[in-house]
Parts: C-alpha cells; structure tokens; sequence
C-alpha cells in the first residue's frame, strides 16, 4: 500500500520533472483464502494498514521526481495518501487534491503552493482544464472514494474492516465527507 500506487504520475517538458502523488502507509498481510461479500474489497488476505515511520504521522505526499538522477527533487507531506493524479501546465504550475478535499496548486519547480481551495469532499478524481470561448478553466471531481473512503461510504468503524482500510484512514471522517461534487475554475 506505500509509495507509489495506482494513481498516475505527470510529466512536465519545463523542469523535466515528474510529479508523483504518494502513500506512506504499512501494511500487515496475510493471504488466505477468502468469499466475496458486498460492500467490501475482495482481496483474499486480512491486511493491517498503518502509516509508515518515515511519514511522522502523515500517510501521504506529493514529490516532484528527477528521472535521469533518480532522486526526489522536492517534496510537500500530506495528512493523507495522495491519491489524485496531478496535472501539469505549461504556465510552471501542478495542480493535485488532496483526501480532505483540497485542490492545490504549486510552483513545479520548488513546490511552494500558490494556491488552495477545499471542495466539498475527499479528490481522488484528476485535475483537468480545457478552454471555451477563449477562456482557460481548471475543473476537479470531488467525492472520496476508493480503498480510503470506503469506511466513509460504508459506515464502518472496526479498523480491520475494509480489509484494514477503515483502521489507515480512521480519521479521513474528521476532514471531509461523502460527496460527489464538479469544481470548477476560471483562469484571469
């Protein structure tokens, strides 16, 4: 469950830099054999999640990664796991959002976040942006979701429910909530 999962990764043609949203979370597993029951992950293992030491409480974050050196270049600790993908511009920004619902927007070079805004609920959707009537937008879909969201959606409170996804993200309800909302921004 750390480090990078299945989230996508950008590219930006500017710094030569990837921008990869992160999970700092441990996890217990063991495999056995498992039935299917609705409502719940259906991996075949009873898993554990917990946040990873180096995090220092957070579970997530979001780095800016050099390729061809192999090394991160910066990188913005969040609360939560990351599981927004970023999007990349041409003007040097990347925008990402975060499981508390904020949407973010930071300098792809150093990092330093230029702009925040919390939508109604938890982003695992992409960034995107698009042009009409010669005007630039920036919209996110805002709806936790997911592995992170299921105690949420779920109502469920043991940790080892959700195949230990409700004890990672105990306190996601403290942050945000169910949701499913299109946020959308205009460019000056």
């Amino acid at each position: 469950m750390g480090a990078k999962n299945q989230q996508p990764a950008s590219y930006s043609p500017l710094t030569g830099l990837f921008y990869v949203p992160m999970t700092r979370l441990c996890m217990d597993m063991e495999a056995f054999k498992v039935s299917y029951q609705v409502g719940q992950p259906y991996v075949g293992a009873t898993l554990t999640m917990h946040p990873a030491p180096a995090g220092k409480g957070n579970t997530g974050a979001f780095i800016a990664w050099d390729g061809a050196k192999g090394e991160t270049v910066w990188s913005k600790p969040e609360r939560f796991a990351v599981w927004s993908g970023p999007l990349s511009t041409a003007g040097g920004v990347v925008f990402y959002g975060t499981l508390e619902g904020d949407l973010k927007a930071v300098d792809q070079k150093t990092g330093k976040e230029l702009f925040k805004f919390k939508t109604p609920s938890g982003i695992v959707g992409n960034p995107m942006t698009y042009m009409h009537d010669g005007k630039q937008y920036v919209a996110v879909l805002s709806g936790v979701g997911g592995w992170a969201g299921i105690g949420l959606a779920a109502g469920l409170t043991d940790p080892e429910d959700g195949s230990g996804a409700v004890g990672g993200f105990a306190s996601l309800a403290n942050y945000t909530s169910l949701g499913g909302t299109l946020t959308v921004f205009a460019l000056p």
